[in-house]
This record gives structure tokens, sequence and C-alpha cells, in this order.
């Protein structure tokens, strides 16, 4: 990549940022004190923190420009609880300090290019800024804020049915092509995959609607022991952000209530609900590896596709992706990014938890920055896909994302499989 473009592309990250902030009173860039999000203050400070540790600091040892950077914004060593105690730097401190980090670390890359160790950490660290916004969007939700972009909703329908894939050998994880890769997708390995059916579509919310009217929340026979300790410790009736008006369901969109597209996917709902559904509708989440194979596999030609649709990037008419649409589209929309075995939305619209544990592909090797996949090797689940807030530049077939399974304040949905005969 020319360093030109990599300085442009932080630029927009680091606009877009800053679009999620800027109308927030101070009061709200503090926020309640949550053990999900981060006050958005802290968020945008160490956004710029990190971009001045890897482009700036790594390797080219330059003294930092705040000499409390490392104490306030090292998200390794600055316990999460503590956040909201520290003396945090003003809104205006905070918004200079990212300036001047953004400003040296384009001159800095275009100083030193051509250098594959400069693109390396300046795609690090305009990935690591494309995550907290999406962090800073569901922050916004969470805490009942304004909507950031308008929703225009869109009108659609269902697609109902499974696929059939054939299953074989698979080789699953990313394959060093030069792109950026994380560690945690590294490298593509093979694994049996038995033949599986699964849905074209994410469950949506008037499927979903039958498991909650069902008093699916509380029917202990479709839930796990870690889904029924949640369940009862959350008190859990029904999705997070539902609630039911006049007979009928809507669903909170940042702070205003919206009525429930029966045909959009699920959204906000973790791991232990998407499984207690699939024990509802005896159906059952996919892995890791069934999820991988159904979106990148194409059975003609044997070989991996980069997106569901092929190599080409993600366009508006193949994905919903940054932000273009403001929420999410029904479940029948976009066909043009289907995969070749016709499963759509693969990437885009909501995360999808799978069935799978996340940890480390065989072999592996910790990247630079080590904090990011390793300390979470126990007690997260992978989800796969990308949402509306994901941007394009980040998300890919063989992407890796990680929650706990308890997590229900992201932009998370499921589809499911077929239980075999």
């Amino acid at each position: 990549m020319e360093p030109h473009e990599l300085t442009s592309l932080l630029t927009e990250a680091r606009e877009r940022t800053l679009a999620l902030v800027e109308d927030l009173t101070g009061e709200e860039l503090i926020g309640p004190r949550l053990d999900i999000v981060n006050p958005p203050l802290w968020e945008i400070g160490h956004v710029a923190w990190f971009q001045e540790k890897w482009v700036l600091r790594h390797r080219r040892a330059r003294p930092p420009r705040r000499p409390d950077g490392d104490a306030l914004y090292d998200s390794a060593a600055v316990h999460h609880d503590t956040r909201w105690d520290l003396p945090l730097p003003s809104r205006r401190d905070t918004l200079d300090y990212m300036e001047d980090v953004l400003t040296r670390a384009r001159q800095a890359l275009i100083e030193n290019a051509p250098s594959e160790d400069g693109t390396y950490f300046g795609l690090l660290a305009l990935f690591h800024e494309h995550m907290h916004a999406e962090a800073l969007a569901y922050t916004r939700q969470t805490h009942g804020y304004r909507a950031p972009y308008r929703h225009a909703p869109a009108t659609g329908g269902p697609l109902a049915g499974d696929v059939a894939i054939p299953g074989g050998t698979f080789r699953l994880g990313a394959g060093p092509d030069g792109s950026f890769v994380f560690d945690n997708e590294k490298w593509a390995h093979a694994v049996d995959v038995r033949p599986y059916a699964m849905a074209r579509a994410p469950v949506t919310n008037v499927e979903y609607v039958k498991f909650v009217e069902a008093r699916g929340y509380e029917r202990r026979e479709f839930w796990s022991e870690a889904g029924w300790r949640w369940r009862e410790s959350a008190g859990a009736r029904a999705p997070v952000y539902w609630t039911e008006l006049g007979g009928a369901w809507v669903r909170r969109h940042f702070d205003t209530l919206v009525p429930l597209p029966p045909h959009h996917p699920i959204l906000h709902v973790n791991a232990h609900e998407a499984e207690a559904y699939c024990r509802f509708a005896k159906r059952r989440l996919p892995t890791e590896a069934e999820w991988e194979m159904a979106a990148a596999l194409d059975p003609g030609t044997g070989r991996k596709r980069r997106y569901p649709w092929g190599d080409e990037p993600p366009t508006p008419e193949r994905a919903n992706l940054d932000w273009v649409r403001g929420g999410l589209l029904p479940v029948d929309a976009l066909p043009s990014g289907e995969s070749a075995f016709g499963c759509r939305q693969m990437l885009g619209n909501v995360w999808e938890w799978t069935a799978t544990d996340f940890g480390p592909y065989p072999g592996f090797v910790v990247d630079p920055y080590k904090e990011y996949s390793e300390p979470w090797f126990t007690g997260h689940r992978v989800l796969r896909g990308g949402c509306w807030t994901t941007r394009s530049a980040l998300i890919r077939n063989t992407w890796r994302n990680f929650y706990p399974p308890h997590r229900r304040d992201v932009w998370a949905g499921f589809r499911t499989c077929a239980i075999d005969d």
C-alpha cells in the first residue's frame, strides 16, 4: 500500500471516530460506569495513544507526546473499572492530542516510505481505530444516546430454507498472501467438516418472537447450565432492548423505540440466547469451520474466496457495512452478496455467533500486539461476519471476532444449521 493511501485512510478513520463523539455532552463523554463499555472520552484518547505507540514509538524510540499517556490509556495496564476515576484530559486537550498524534503519524509514514514495517503498524493502528469506532457505536446504543447516523428503514421479506454443504477437508484460516491479517487468523490449516445444512439467512425477529412468546426464557429445557445461570442472574425475559407495548414488541434503537421489523435479523442477543433458541427450534449453531466453509468455499474451483461473493472488495450492493444505511436491512436484501452456496449476508448486517470457543489455531505465534488475541483464549466465543457498523476495510471471510458468551450489547445475531439425523 502506498503511504499516501494509508495516510488518507487514517485521516478518514479519525473523522469517523470524531463524528461519533462530537455531539456528546461532557457528561455523556464519561457515561455511566458499566463493565461492558468504556467512557467515550477515555476511548478516543486510547485510540490516539495506540496509534502513537505503534506508529511513532515502536522501534523508533520517540518520546511520548503525553508523559502520562501510558498511565492513562494503556488498556493492558489500566484496569477497566478504574477508567472512570482517571484524571482524564479535557475534551479540548484530548482532541488536541489526537490531532497532533495523527499529524505526526502521517508524516512519519510518508518520510519512512517505502517501509514494509511502517505499513504493517500503520494498518494495525487503522484497524484498531475501526474496531473502536464500532465500540463507540454500541456504547451509544448501550447508554441510549442519540443515533449517530440517520436510519432509513428498508422493507423486505424472509429468506427461508437451508443450503446443503457437502463438507470434506477444508483449510480454515487465512493464507500468507501478503495482506494484513491478525495473529488469530494464522494460518490456514486442514480441518475435516461433515456434510451439513445451513440456513440461507440469519434468524429474524419474527422467528425469535415465537421463542419469546412460548415463554422460552422461562423454560429450563432450552438452556445450557451456563446459559440458565446467566438468564437467572440477568432476569432476562426477552432480548435486552425489547419492550412490549400495546400487545406488540418494539425495540430501542439508540434513544428511540421503533416497531420490531419482522424480517430483520434478531439483534443484541448473546450466545446463551442463541443456543436456547436453537434448542427450541430443533436447530444448532454452526461451528466456526462450518461458517467459514459456507462463506468462503467455491465448490466449482475448490478455492477459497476472500469475501462470500468473490475477491472484489465490498460494495453497498453486496454487504451492509460502513454505516451506510444507519441500521439493519431485511434478510432478503443484497442478493449479489451471496456466497457460492447461496448463503446471504454472511458479511455485514449482524455479527453471527458460532458454537466454537475462541482459541489459537495450530502453531499459533503471537504478533507484536501481544494483547490482541492471546489473553482472550479462555472464556470467549467466536463470532463471524461483521455488522452494519463494521468497516469494509477490516472484514473478510477469515476474520474472527470474539466476546464472552454473555455479552449482548454488541451488534450480534446468529444463523442456524440443521441437526444431523
